[in-house]
């Protein structure tokens, strides 16, 4: 069981410094430690302390049990609170956007149920167009 953390830890590691365009001796220098030891993190040779393991965090933007391979909120966020403008747009929080991917341009379903509340769901391009020239409201 251990082996297999260390190698999720090790793969994440590789896997968000390559997505954030570092090198082992770039991403060594962010966090005060040699290119070797990032070597034998991505390795699986050894694995970064939790003072370490924060630093890699933040510097990839992501939390600890992220890097760590684990979800542990299951897949569920609070983004937090948006108002409502005069015309019933609102903003959808930046993180919110990030784990979702959502981008200018991108179609939400909005859904509703009386006793649940109120979702929204990313719509993929062939699952729903409506004429953009009609004012949906």
């Amino acid at each position: 069981m251990r082996q297999d953390k260390m190698s999720r830890i090790s793969e994440n590691i590789l896997a968000f410094r390559r997505e954030n365009g570092l090198s082992q001796e770039a991403l060594a220098e962010k966090i005060g430690v040699s290119r070797q030891t990032v070597a034998k993190w991505e390795a699986g040779e050894s694995t970064p302390d939790l003072a370490l393991a924060a630093e890699l965090a933040a510097v990839f933007g992501i939390s600890i049990d992220r890097l760590a391979g684990k979800n542990a909120n299951g897949g569920k966020y609070i983004f937090g609170a948006v108002k409502i403008g005069e015309r019933g747009q609102i903003s959808i929080p930046k993180k919110c956007r990030e784990v979702f991917g959502l981008q200018a341009g991108d179609y939400l379903m909005v859904l509703g149920d009386i006793d649940r509340g109120i979702a929204m769901m990313k719509l993929s391009d062939d699952m729903y167009r409506f004429d953009e020239g009609s004012d949906e409201e």
